[in-house]
């Protein structure tokens, strides 16, 4: 007979252990269980926490989780996936989902059982996180959806309701770019190396090219060549063979030719000898005769030139000005604008409070621990054997987020518009970061009016034909996505600097601030670009076509706005961007400003896809 002090989950909690264990074949893994979130490590497992009552939805997500991990740990091999795991934090992303679905897909294979557990877990957590709600591609995770796709293609199945929704939004962009490679899943699911290498060449489908490094296999026949190259010594008899049978192959070589082959160096003599068809062979793993090609200059088009790189500059606002001049200049913006600020700070409140509505907390019930239940000690009275019930707070999971403000530091932004631009991104990067959401301040413009250093070296190497972008590019970084705001908060008075707004070559900057969000490891990624005009760099466009700057800046969001990693928003002052961007307003009077950038991320924050997109279409005025 049970003991009433003896929890009835404990023989369930032991017996999915050894189930566990046996299905990882690892018998000395650790199995716990925890209120906290599931996971793993390289002593074991920690799966959810299963009540006393034992309900339905607790048995299937331990289960399911369990299962997951299982597999994971029987089919994962940490070396291998560190080997050809990208760089890039999305490429990344991207290739870790597409390995966890490998391994629970070689589970479904074996063990057809562990494929409805693991269901199971997903439909879990697809409910938990509002997946079935989603409506637009861009609010769902690119990588969540990568995995999804290959589970249903290597398993048949059909995905839990919420999950099959996240899969089918992206379905068609993936299959569109990557459909000939995904073919090939099933070859290569049982080999882990391949099925990386599978991964990899996906990741470069999709665009994510930038992101993947080094290839390892490339790099390997070189370290192998150099490896077999040290051992060998001039005693070894397969290296006095092989001298042997080079020397027969090409009798005309001096014994000077031969040293110079083996040190990978073409003489005269060797190229002579190679126009008369004996050619000389490298040693295996030497780099090739001809130079690798310079990268482009651009993802987005291959074909944007840059005249030279040399003198542009990626720069921190504190480098710019002396720590006095900041303040200085941080007082003069603060005057300029004291009328201003009540009304910003205002609508940057109502920002606030629509952000935090969505912050609701809740609570979890139901528990073995934590604060009593008042509500339900009645069936504890009128039932003394029935157990205590506890609940716990929770957090309604909100999004991980950071935003971007991305502001056009050019001439025509002087006076009025660069001040009210300032103070705007101040505010509201005071109150997003309130709300937990990361923001990063970025400016862009050039170092000199009409070329400055790259002009210059132009004429002197004798002006070349179609020199391509002609000017030195700064790029500032008034405040980074980590650094707290009172930290920073005299940075935005440089834009008040005389002499520091010049000309503006947009599609480098709005490209050079992508490539800095793709780098960052928050979930959902938001950028507000901020300009009264078209690219303009007199010394670019007087040696280029007409279009050539506005082309590559149409090219770029092209770029942004397919990949959708990145939520692409622009303010236009007094200049119509609505040509240039999907998502865009333009003002007509720079003092609504404020009023236009608090109601755009206030639009992309809602969770009413149809009152988001109303927000996002409206014109401010």
């Amino acid at each position: 007979m049970m003991k009433p002090t003896d929890n009835p989950a404990d023989p369930f909690k032991k017996a999915l252990a050894e189930a566990t264990r046996t299905m990882a074949d690892d018998p000395d893994m650790t199995v716990t269980y925890s209120v906290d979130p599931a996971g793993m490590t390289k002593e074991g497992v920690r799966l959810p926490q299963v009540s006393r009552r034992m309900t339905r939805d607790e048995v299937l997500l331990a289960r399911g989780t369990a299962d997951a991990f299982a597999m994971r740990r029987k089919y994962h091999n940490d070396a291998t996936s560190a080997r050809y795991a990208p760089t890039g934090q999305l490429a990344r992303d991207i290739y870790d989902a597409m390995e966890v679905a490998r391994c629970e897909a070689m589970g479904a294979r074996a063990m057809p059982g562990t494929a409805t557990n693991i269901d199971a877990k997903i439909a879990h957590e697809a409910d938990r996180k509002g997946y079935a709600q989603i409506t637009s591609a861009a609010d769902a995770p690119l990588p969540l959806a990568a995995g999804y796709l290959v589970r249903h293609l290597a398993t048949g199945r059909d995905l839990p309701k919420g999950a099959d929704n996240v899969m089918n939004l992206w379905r068609g962009f993936i299959e569109d770019q990557a459909s000939g490679t995904l073919d090939n899943i099933d070859h290569v699911l049982s080999d882990q190396a391949a099925f990386a290498r599978l991964a990899r060449k996906v990741i470069a489908d999709l665009g994510y090219g930038d992101q993947l490094g080094d290839d390892p296999d490339r790099d390997d026949p070189q370290d192998d060549g150099g490896e077999e190259a040290a051992e060998e010594s001039p005693d070894d008899g397969g290296s006095q063979e092989q001298e042997s049978e080079e020397s027969e192959a090409s009798p005309e070589q001096s014994q000077e030719d031969q040293d110079d082959q083996s040190q990978a160096q073409v003489t005269m003599e060797d190229q002579a000898d190679m126009e008369q068809g004996d050619e000389a062979e490298l040693p295996e793993g030497e780099a090739p005769l001809e130079p690798p090609p310079p990268a482009a200059h651009s993802d987005a088009d291959p074909n944007y030139a840059v005249y030279t790189t040399d003198f542009d500059e990626e720069i921190m606002a504190e480098e710019l000005a002396e720590p006095a001049e900041l303040e200085r200049l941080r007082a003069y913006l603060d005057q300029q604008l004291d009328p201003l600020k009540g009304a910003v700070s205002r609508l940057a409140n109502k920002l606030q409070r629509r952000l935090q509505a969505q912050q609701n907390r809740s609570w979890l019930f139901d528990l073995e621990e934590g604060t009593l239940d008042a509500g339900r000690l009645a069936r504890v009275v009128a039932n003394p054997t029935t157990p205590l019930s506890f609940k716990q707070e929770k957090d309604t999971e909100f999004r991980d987020t950071v935003v971007t403000l991305l502001i056009d530091n050019s001439g025509s932004m002087r006076g009025r518009p660069i001040s009210i631009a300032a103070i705007c991104a101040d505010v509201l990067a005071r109150t997003l970061e309130r709300c937990s959401v990361k923001v990063e301040i970025l400016g862009f413009t050039t170092r000199a009016w009409k070329g400055g250093q790259s002009r210059e070296r132009w004429l002197a190497q004798g002006r070349p034909q179609q020199p391509g972008r002609l000017n030195d590019l700064r790029h500032i970084i008034y405040k980074s996505a980590d650094a707290p705001w009172r930290r920073v908060r005299p940075n935005l008075g440089l834009m008040m600097k005389e002499g520091l707004l010049k000309e503006n070559i947009d599609g480098e900057a709005l490209e050079w601030a992508h490539r800095r969000m793709l780098r960052r490891p928050e979930a959902r990624k938001i950028m507000m670009v901020i300009s009264d005009g078209a690219p303009v760099d007199d010394s670019s466009l007087s040696v280029n076509p007409a279009n050539f700057l506005e082309k590559h800046l149409r090219d770029v969001i092209a770029m942004v706005e397919r990949r959708r990693a990145v939520e692409l928003i622009a303010i236009g002052i007094g200049h119509d961007v609505t040509r240039y961007y999907q998502r865009a307003v333009t003002i007509t009077d720079v003092e609504q400003l404020a009023g236009a950038m608090t109601e755009q991320l206030a639009g992309l924050f809602e969770s009413d896809a149809r009152k988001r997109d109303r927000l996002l279409n409206r014109r401010a005025g």
